[in-house]
């Protein structure tokens, strides 16, 4: 300890016998007042020169401060967390240390700010200590996929929240599914999911499934005998906002266009939509899902946001798809169906029995019926604008 602090005091170039002597005299048999103020001696003598330092210089300071700090009490520990907290180069030993401390108020500065915390610090930190370390961790300036995985793993709705609001956060698509189920009962997460740039459209799509189920159930318990009318209205109002998404979403429009370029040169196969599904690539299994079987876009992104498998065996059916490409659809982690093997024998049975003919009707029904409700509309519209015009 000694021999660090004189190599320090080396560095410098200047004379700080007096320090060298306290810093002696604190080890031996000091007080923890005198330790406190021997660090906070120290931790100016390093702050006032921490960009000049060498790897070595820093390594020595860190040693002095990290056992300076042992035994000191809770708010000397924290001043010092808030003194290096935002120095690029502070002791990465005590820093490390300082963020593992059990007391929130020690640890917040360092979580929050400092750069020597590297992804694996952060990871086990959100791992192993308290929701208030992880609401820390979820204000930083930027978080890799590796660390929000475990903000949203283990975090409570005030860290939840508090990542998904941080610009500077990335999310893994397994990140975003969590999020995504997480929001389905809440609305203060929907919200604020649904505005993050850079939210995948399939995530964006299955929110906003989820929260029209949601609203549904509630409009119906209130009014049981307007149900039908409750479902079709929900049901317009999602369809024209997927139809909204999907004219702002530069992937979507990017997808199409290579679909309809390859289409001139390559007959549209089978292979066109097993690849994507297989690849768990949503955009292009369902534009080219929709375009073997005619289908309407928004009819085929629900049928694979759906947890249901139903309608999947019905479109696979109808497009003339062989059930090892149907099996890739059920298996998209977007639908969160979880098959297990049993299911999917059950649903193989069933796609065996489903003829190609029936598989159509059911889609021509679909179709004819959202004809209807758009014709109804419009009419009813038109009536509309007909009496204020009179």
């Amino acid at each position: 300890m000694l021999n660090a602090a004189v190599a320090v005091q080396n560095s410098q170039c200047v004379d700080h016998k007096s320090l060298i002597d306290e810093l002696n005299d604190a080890i031996a048999n000091g007080s923890e007042k005198q330790r406190t103020r021997i660090l906070e001696r120290v931790t100016d003598l390093f702050a006032a020169g921490s960009r000049g330092y060498s790897s070595e210089q820093v390594a020595l300071f860190d040693d002095v401060l990290q056992q300076l700090s042992a035994e000191i009490e809770m708010k000397a520990r924290a001043r010092l967390a808030h003194r290096l907290a935002q120095i690029d180069s502070a002791p990465p030993k005590l820093i490390r240390a300082l963020a593992f401390d059990d007391m929130i108020e020690v640890a917040e500065p360092v979580l929050v700010h400092s750069k020597q915390l590297s992804d694996a610090d952060l990871v086990e930190n959100a791992n192993t200590k308290s929701q208030e370390h992880l609401l820390a961790i979820a204000q930083r300036m930027s978080l890799s996929q590796s660390v929000t995985d475990v903000l949203v793993e283990r975090g409570d709705h005030r860290v939840v929240f508090k990542v998904i609001k941080n610009n500077g956060a990335r999310f893994s698509p397994s990140g975003y599914d969590k999020l995504t189920g997480r929001a389905a009962d809440d609305v203060e997460l929907t919200l604020a999911l649904g505005h993050r740039e850079d939210l995948p459209r399939q995530c964006f799509l299955k929110l906003l499934e989820t929260a029209s189920a949601s609203v549904r159930a509630k409009l119906e318990r209130a009014n049981p005998q307007a149900a039908a009318a409750i479902r079709d209205t929900i049901d317009d109002v999602a369809t024209a906002i997927q139809h909204e998404v999907r004219k702002a979403s530069d992937h979507h429009a990017a997808t199409m266009r290579d679909a309809k370029r390859n289409s001139l040169t390559h007959p549209l196969t089978e292979a066109s939509i097993h690849a994507p599904a297989r690849a768990q690539e949503f955009e292009r299994t369902v534009v080219a899902l929709a375009k073997r079987g005619g289908f309407p876009v928004d009819l085929v992104e629900r049928a694979l946001l759906d947890k249901g498998q139903d309608m999947i065996l019905i479109l696979g059916r109808a497009a003339g798809c062989a059930w090892i490409t149907v099996r890739e659809m059920l298996l998209m982690y977007v639908g969160e169906r979880e098959l297990q093997p049993d299911d999917l024998a059950h649903d193989f049975q069933r796609y065996q029995k489903l003829s190609e003919e029936t598989a159509r009707k059911v889609v021509h029904f679909y179709e004819r019926r959202l004809k209807l409700r758009t014709q109804k509309k419009r009419n009813s519209g038109a009536k509309d604008g007909g009496r204020a015009n009179a």
